[in-house]
């Protein structure tokens, strides 16, 4: 399926929320202290074991570089330069600075300031080449971009022919016992509790639930990434499908 000519995404409902660059970009400015404490203790720091299957499952392949799209405080980056000793260079993104002010020491704690490069920008106009980077990664970023169809064509236009875009993302259980109680947990406790510990006058954890309900995901995320030209699509339900992989392949170029 040519990358020019991609097939109509399948509908996918409004979001309620609002997702304005603007209210995104002051939302997660005034969590972002707060945000690694917060992601780690909400997940039971299961999500370190998400990045760490992500980096697994699509791994690095030395010297070609990866590019991590909403990269927040630098998490999967530097996931990703661990998972390829230091051998790729490693271009994280996002358009939050002070998302990224937080993400700096980390990289230079992590030894990686010469390889992770991480830079100001929109998911939705990336600052970066086409065709270059072996691996597109983002991480519980994409429902939060304006236009999810623009995102993930940007996605794709990044990655090299061959190369993988791994979308890692919040789902929902759908068990009988694990689902409701997911329902009740994401709804009432983990507000309160963000709101507790990083309050902010934009109820970012009011926000993430809402976002997380009506965001697409399992084969209809599937779908939407098959519809933009990606194929070898395959995707990794993660902790009972609380959160799943998915992936697919830039087809190569045609002579």
């Amino acid at each position: 399926m040519p990358l020019t000519e991609p097939a109509s995404a399948p509908a996918t409902p409004p979001s309620s929320e609002d997702k304005s660059d603007q209210r995104v970009r002051r939302m997660f400015g005034s969590i972002a202290r707060r945000y690694d404490l917060l992601n780690h203790l909400l997940s039971l720091n299961i999500d370190r074991s998400w990045r760490r299957f992500t980096t697994r499952t699509v791994p690095p392949t030395p010297g070609v570089p990866v590019l991590d799209v909403c990269t927040g405080t630098a998490d999967l980056a530097i996931e990703y330069h661990k998972a390829a000793g230091g051998t790729c260079p490693v271009v994280g993104v996002d358009f939050t600075r002070e998302m990224l002010a937080v993400g700096l020491p980390k990289v230079a704690k992590a030894g990686a300031s010469g390889r992770i490069a991480l830079v100001e920008g929109d998911a939705q106009h990336l600052p970066v080449p086409a065709d270059t980077f072996g691996v597109v990664s983002v991480a519980f970023g994409l429902r939060n971009v304006r236009d999810t169809v623009a995102g993930l064509d940007e996605l794709i236009r990044a990655a090299r022919p061959g190369g993988k875009v791994a979308v890692l993302e919040f789902s929902r259980p759908r068990g009988r016992i694990l689902g409701p109680l997911y329902l009740a947990f994401f709804r009432k406790v983990l507000p309160r509790v963000g709101q507790a510990i990083a309050p902010n006058a934009d109820s970012a954890y009011h926000y993430l639930p809402k976002t997380v309900l009506e965001f697409p995901d399992g084969q209809e995320l599937l779908d939407l990434m098959g519809s933009r030209g990606l194929v070898e699509l395959e995707m990794h339900p993660l902790t009972f499908g609380i959160a799943t992989l998915y992936v697919g392949v830039k087809p190569a170029a045609r002579p």
